[in-house]
């Protein structure tokens, strides 16, 4: 089992950086726009951190069951910024200042943000009290995605804003300096 991991986990990673660029291209062109996708997938870390914690609390080690979550995990919690980031823009598109319009994003898609994390995390949770010995090889997979994407939104629907924020002021002083210069 240990040599399978071995041979398993490079493989694991690779495909993963494998994903995490495919988001970022496709983010890229839906954006038109090279900074913005880094925002989005700036919330991956955000479901680990929440993965790492349900396993603490459940008293778990990391397996590759853990991993495969955390994968699949990063797919999903990507969904909020996206969502986020999204509203952000078509505000903007409409003429609302920057502040307001992360404001109103915010706002606006607190409840459908919500609402997605805790079903997804309700239609999980069955598999993560299960105590059947055929379960048991699961549950770390099941914790890393019901836990990672309920701890990992509320992360980022306070972060996604203030990176939000953090890329206009940035694009601001650029602009500034691009138009003194």
């Amino acid at each position: 089992e240990q040599r399978e991991q071995r041979q398993t986990l490079p493989s694991l990673a690779r495909n993963f950086v494998l994903a995490v660029f495919g988001m970022y291209a496709m983010l890229a062109l839906a954006f038109r726009n090279y900074v913005q996708p880094f925002i989005v997938i700036a919330s991956i870390p955000f479901g680990l951190v929440g993965a790492t914690i349900g396993h603490l609390l459940m008293g778990l080690s990391f397996g590759l069951t853990s991993l495969f979550g955390i994968v699949g995990l990063s797919g999903i919690i990507v969904n909020g910024a996206l969502v986020l980031v999204d509203f952000v823009n078509e505000e903007r598109a409409r003429g609302v200042p920057a502040q307001a319009a992360i404001i109103a994003a915010a706002k606006g898609r607190f409840r459908p943000i919500l609402l997605t994390t805790v079903t997804t995390f309700l239609g999980i949770f069955p598999l993560i009290i299960e105590r059947s010995i055929q379960a048991q090889f699961l549950i770390p997979l099941g914790v890393s995605i019901a836990v990672g994407v309920l701890l990992g939104t509320v992360l980022l629907m306070m972060l996604t804003p203030a990176l939000a924020m953090l890329e206009e002021d940035l694009m601001q002083r650029w602009r500034a300096r691009r138009s003194a210069g």
